[in-house]
């Protein structure tokens, strides 16, 4: 499915009832149900959350505020789909890939309003370029309550196994770079050592979710598309040393699982992967290996961050835009926001310290949240997204197809995915 189009058809759809949906205030008397859309189903979140529900209830009686978890890989999908056929929920998690099409669809109803005009808000200790991918014309459309920087879970166990240096180690010696990094994987991919335990893993990409390649291309300063979005630079020399740097790793050094392979890091079955801080929860309690989280290695174009998104917007075609807008405004204030950041890191510049983040990221060191989490956020750059990214992602998925198999001609393929992105992204 298109979610660009299906999303500004239901836009357009919805416009004539909106003298009567969008902005209609419930009387003070009148109950009055929120639903919010997420797509986490993990106990710790639903606590906190509904835990920052009742809070809102206690000053706002009438009001009830229940969640609704959507399966994470047809999320998008499905939440476009509630909105076509005039079940928009009130308010919506939004992916990072989508927030251009929410944004510029009219989907979103304006934020900065209420939350200036919320008390001890502070609205503007936001850092700009967190918002930047939910602002248009100067007003905020989803609140990036999650700011999330990719970063690298490492079992030294495993890799000690296998005879290499921990990363720990070879950031002491100034040797932290993707080179040595793909050397150690294949230490533990291809050894006799420790048998049956995979290298690396860039958690989620499944050689579907292409993006999250980001991870590892940025280190070559390779990028899908220009800066405006407006070009294709797939076909660059970046991305060509990149794709061919991770095919090698894959199908010469099998140091990262090919395709079909499953191997789960979290599970013990892996010496590193590449995901979000937030996935730390996943660590496990009963049988515990030991463990380090470190900065993304050194490419051929330098240091680099990469960060991921998670917005929360209210939808224009809900029926109590108003008062969701307050819930959205009270569950991302100063207090709340501290609460969340221990599952989702924050844009707030108040709460960007190792004192706060401790606090709440127990798991962690302070030079982890320093190194990884607080620079991560300062100097990273968001994850590609694009206007109708649902179609883009779906060419260059099938596209890359044709790269993730041995004999492959990367150069011609990308290519191909060039010729058929290029008109998309001039939309």
């Amino acid at each position: 499915m298109n979610y660009h189009r299906t999303l500004r058809s239901a836009v357009a759809a919805l416009a004539l009832a909106a003298p009567f949906a969008w902005h209609g205030i419930a009387n003070a008397e009148d109950a009055i149900n929120l639903r919010m859309t997420i797509w986490s189903a993990n106990e710790a979140h639903l606590k906190l959350f509904n835990e920052i529900a009742a809070g809102f209830s206690k000053d706002h009686p009438n009001v009830k505020v229940t969640y609704e978890s959507l399966p994470f890989d047809t999320y998008t999908t499905a939440l476009t789909t509630q909105i076509a056929g005039g079940n928009a929920p009130d308010m919506a998690w939004i992916f990072e890939t989508a927030a251009y099409d929410f944004v510029n669809s009219g989907a979103l109803y304006p934020l900065t309003d209420v939350l200036k005009a919320t008390k001890g808000y502070n609205a503007e200790e936001l850092i700009p370029t967190a918002a930047e991918r939910w602002t248009k014309d100067g007003k905020l459309y989803a609140y990036p309550f999650s700011t999330s920087p990719f970063a690298m879970f490492v079992n030294n166990d495993v890799i000690k196994a296998a005879g290499a240096k921990t990363p720990a180690e070879m950031i002491a010696a100034g040797q932290w770079t993707w080179d040595n990094v793909i050397a150690t994987a294949s230490a533990v991919g291809q050894g006799d050592k420790v048998p049956g335990k995979g290298g690396l893993i860039v958690r989620d990409f499944n050689y579907q979710i292409w993006q999250n390649l980001a991870s590892v291309w940025n280190g070559w300063g390779a990028s899908p598309w220009s800066a405006d979005g407006k070009t294709c630079t797939i076909t660059e020399k970046p991305m060509v040393d990149a794709l061919t740097f991770i095919h090698d790793a894959i199908f010469k050094k099998k140091a990262i699982p090919g395709p079909g392979e499953n191997v789960d890091f979290f599970a013990g079955n892996a010496a590193m992967t590449i995901t979000q801080i937030s996935r730390a929860s996943l660590l496990p309690k009963d049988k515990p290996f030991s463990w380090d989280l470190v900065p993304l290695p050194k490419g051929p174009a330098g240091e680099y961050s990469l960060i991921g998104q998670a917005g929360v917007g209210v939808m224009q075609a809900g029926k109590n835009v108003n008062t969701a807008a307050e819930f959205v405004a009270y569950m991302t204030n100063p207090e709340n926001s501290a609460k969340l950041s221990q599952f989702f890191p924050s844009a707030r510049k108040s709460l960007l310290n190792a004192d706060v983040l401790k606090k709440t990221n127990p798991l962690l060191s302070q030079e982890q949240i320093g190194k990884v989490v607080i620079s991560g956020i300062a100097t990273g750059k968001v994850i590609p997204g694009h206007t109708g990214f649902a179609q883009i992602q779906q060419a260059v998925r099938s596209g890359l197809d044709a790269v993730w198999r041995p004999d492959a001609d990367i150069p011609g393929t990308l290519q191909k995915i060039c010729g058929q992105i290029g008109p998309l992204l001039k939309r």
